[in-house]
């Protein structure tokens, strides 16, 4: 370890003489062993960034090495925790730090039962699971041979209780206990890439039948202010069918960053009936903390979730919001004095968010086991301009955009997804997978429906300028369907018991009944009924089938339908 000496000081940015050090390792500063990240290297002067508050610091302070970059305490113990962005445990459920206290991230003084599932003699490689550690009622902790090591397995813990740093087996004469680090910035392996083309089943019908996403996929969210991002990714975050939540709050208000960890702590697993922190992780990096802080907490959140997907498990990343990341970015690039690209961001924005969301992938694991990173990252433009280089670069990278709509959002229509903005790059393989294992009419369903959707955006626009009245009866069936679609299907209650969640099966079941009244509507106007007498027909049934129909009631739906179709025939 080298150690140098601070020369000047500005808020969280200092000047170091004496250190040899590299770029982006990890120092320690002053008698507090505040954490900093090296940050630039110039004629043996290093300019150090600090991850926590420097009030107390001054020119004199040493500045020791530790000769390795910021890594991630891994182990049981982070599930239900909250923490910074470089995955310090806050303490209290304060939003800061306090300085020069360290407060760690997992407990190195308790005890964690463990079960062997190896024996001593047996050749085991990398990610070769040793043991199991039930972390909470909905995860087991699996201990993995780290990567990079591999031989024999001279010795395995019999069944006991064990702190995360004491040793619980020796392969190839490394020891190997519960908690082991990494650094957060480089990905952690797999043995080989798959195709993305299981569903990750979100509940919200807007999502799961026009723009789905497979899991190990990646998302944006881009909306401007009160469109109802945080909303959706907290709904995303209850109802997926995920194994683990990695939420992290990156940048956001005190106040609002507050508020989800109060709602996260309330809210029940519908999958368990246990809490749903039992199987999530809630790094909150909130905008008074450093800035670098905030920097490094998307890539702690990913590594955090690259750690459960090594065990087997199925992680969704959600990023709240990466626009804030965008800006800590920025910051810290002008601190350095590097050219600033387009709208002040650093020069390398779009490397930055590419290499971020390639981290999400299903992959086969070290192991051998099939599992998941999703990434879910929300987009906050300036002004609600998606123009701006960050949404306009992240749309390159995703594999989905949910762009949310102000005016579908003021006119209370939630989830307020735009489907002239949104896409999905995961439809077509989610397509064959559905025909294959679910529902063979999927992709037909949903050709239909985005195809009725732009029908009646094209017949709106007639519509302000002639009257709905002087329409041909084709296309005022098209408004009286597509309302339909919009407010029985598309739109969701997220305050619902029967409506915050739907099944797969629902799902289908209500995009069909509304299909099957715009085919029947069609019918009924080519055999010469008025569409004036089809639009006195009372189709309320329609829309509130959603809400008035159990979470699972697809046959409820299916019955509604069929009574709709009978009405619709005997009043024309």
């Amino acid at each position: 370890m080298s150690e140098g000496r601070i020369t000047w000081v500005n808020g969280p940015v200092l000047r170091v003489e004496g250190l040899d050090a590299e770029m982006a390792e990890l120092v320690e500063i002053g008698e507090g062993r505040l954490p900093g990240e090296v940050i630039a290297l110039d004629a043996g002067v290093a300019t150090v960034q600090v991850y926590a508050y420097t009030g107390g610091l001054h020119p004199g302070d040493p500045v020791a090495g530790t000769g390795q970059p910021l890594c991630a305490e891994l182990g049981p113990g982070l599930l239900g925790g909250v923490y910074d962005g470089t995955l310090q445990r806050l303490s209290g459920g304060g939003q800061m730090l306090h300085p020069g206290r360290a407060t760690g991230t997992l407990d190195l003084a308790r005890r964690w039962p463990f079960t062997p599932l190896q024996s001593a003699g047996a050749a085991v490689g990398p990610g070769a699971v040793l043991g199991e550690t039930p972390e909470t009622e909905s995860v087991t902790y699996r201990a993995l041979v780290p990567a990079g090591v591999s031989g024999e397995l001279e010795w395995v813990a019999p069944p006991g209780e064990y702190t995360v740093t004491e040793p619980i087996a020796r392969v190839a004469g490394q020891d190997v206990a519960l908690l082991h680090r990494w650094p957060v910035r480089r990905p952690r392996p797999a043995s080989e890439r798959l195709q993305a083309r299981v569903p990750l089943v979100t509940g919200q019908r807007v999502l799961d039948l026009l723009f789905p996403i497979a899991r190990g996929s990646s998302a944006a969210v881009p909306g401007g202010f009160g469109t109802g991002k945080t909303v959706l990714l907290q709904q995303i975050a209850k109802w997926c069918d995920a194994d683990v939540i990695v939420y992290v709050g990156c940048g956001e208000r005190g106040n609002e960053m507050a508020d989800v960890l109060e709602e996260m702590g309330r809210l029940e697993d519908p999958r368990s009936g246990r809490r749903l922190l039992d199987r999530t992780v809630l790094i909150a990096n909130t905008s008074n903390m450093p800035v670098l802080a905030r920097e490094a907490s998307i890539y702690t959140g990913v590594t955090v979730a690259e750690f459960f997907r090594d065990m087997g498990y199925d992680a969704v990343l959600i990023a709240d919001s990466t626009s804030r990341w965008a800006e800590a970015l920025r910051e810290v690039a002008s601190r350095v004095g590097e050219l600033p690209g387009e709208e002040g961001y650093p020069a390398g924005l779009a490397s930055a968010l590419a290499a971020f969301y390639e981290r999400a992938g299903r992959f086969r694991t070290l192991s051998g086991v099939d599992a998941s990173v999703t990434v879910l990252g929300a987009v906050s433009p300036p002004g609600g301009d998606t123009a701006e280089p960050v949404s306009a670069h992240t749309r390159r990278y995703v594999r989905c955009a949910w762009s949310l709509s102000t005016d579908l959002a003021y006119a209370r229509h939630y989830p307020a997804i735009d489907w002239r903005e949104s896409f999905s790059r995961d439809a077509e393989p989610i397509a064959d997978w559905q025909a294959a294992n679910r529902n063979p009419r999927w992709a037909s369903q949903r050709e239909r429906a985005l195809r009725l959707l732009a029908e009646v955006d094209r017949v709106e626009s007639i519509a302000e300028l002639v009257g709905a009245g002087s329409l041909p009866d084709r296309e005022r069936i098209a408004l009286l369907t597509g309302r339909l679609l919009r407010e029985g299907v598309l739109q969701q209650s997220s305050l619902s018991a029967n409506d915050a969640f739907c099944t797969p099966a629902k799902q289908d079941a209500l995009l069909q009944l509304v299909l099957d009244i715009d085919e029947r509507c069609l019918e009924l106007v080519a055999a010469g009924v008025p569409a004036s007498r089809i639009e006195e027909v009372d189709l309320s049934p329609v829309t509130r089938a959603r809400d008035a129909t159990r979470a699972d009631g697809a046959e409820q739906v299916e019955k509604i339908g069929r009574s709709q179709l009978v009405r619709l025939g005997e009043a024309t």
